[in-house]
């Protein structure tokens, strides 16, 4: 189902990150919308995607004549056009914190983001972690620890129920997955590991990474 009101610009599923987040926090939440898929590996993707979006990045939701050109920026549009959903949790505190955790992952993990980059369909163990990874990834281990003890209410998410938070570190589970990531090592008692396969484990999810494993050719490669 669509709806010629939203307009979702996304990049290739496999990589783009970025995109992940958005689609994901609308799927979960039964936001329809109409995707707009940009192979941004080909010759010529920067050009496609600025007929979208000014910055010729990836995503882009279109409204209309509004276009909103960044994750964090589209989250907090839906919330303010859906308030009915608890897209941010309803608790004050823990609103607060959510928006907190999330603009973290917006802004911050470099070296995680950097040297491990979302990669759905591969399968790249790492032996030895730089220790700017291991910094970036104790210190994930340890907000979601806080995040589920203090919100959490028993509930398999961040907060309980899904929310904007669990869309914006949803690519850190895969990463997490795909370099074989030992977060025991990293403080972990094992509610990172669960929270990581609640997210993998997400039907939206597994679509994403089938749409994902479609994007890529005989030699491994996006198109």
């Amino acid at each position: 189902m669509s709806n010629p009101a939203y307009q979702l610009v996304l990049g290739n599923k496999n990589y783009s990150s970025w995109s992940l987040r958005p689609w994901l926090l609308m799927r979960m939440f039964d936001i329809p919308f109409e995707e707009i898929n940009v192979d941004i590996y080909n010759p010529g993707a920067r050009k496609r995607v600025l007929e979208h979006s000014p910055t010729g990045k990836v995503p882009a939701l279109k409204v209309g004549e509004l276009v909103i050109w960044d994750s964090l920026a589209i989250t907090e549009y839906l919330a303010e056009q859906h308030s009915g959903l608890a897209i941010w949790p309803t608790e004050t505190k823990a609103r607060a914190l959510a928006r907190a955790v999330a603009a973290e992952m917006h802004s911050g993990f470099e070296n995680l983001r950097g040297e491990m980059p979302m990669d759905i369909s591969g399968t790249k163990p790492v032996v030895e972690i730089s220790k700017g990874v291991g910094w970036d990834t104790r210190r994930i281990v340890d907000l979601w620890r806080m995040c589920q003890e203090q919100y959490g209410n028993g509930g398999p998410f961040l907060f309980g129920g899904f929310s904007a938070a669990d869309a914006m570190y949803a690519p850190v589970a895969t990463r997490f997955r795909t370099y074989g990531v030992d977060l025991a090592a990293h403080g972990d008692d094992g509610a990172a590991e669960a929270y990581c396969e609640t997210i993998l484990s997400l039907e939206p999810f597994a679509e994403w990474s089938e749409a994902g494993r479609s994007q890529m050719d005989e030699r491994g490669q996006a198109y």
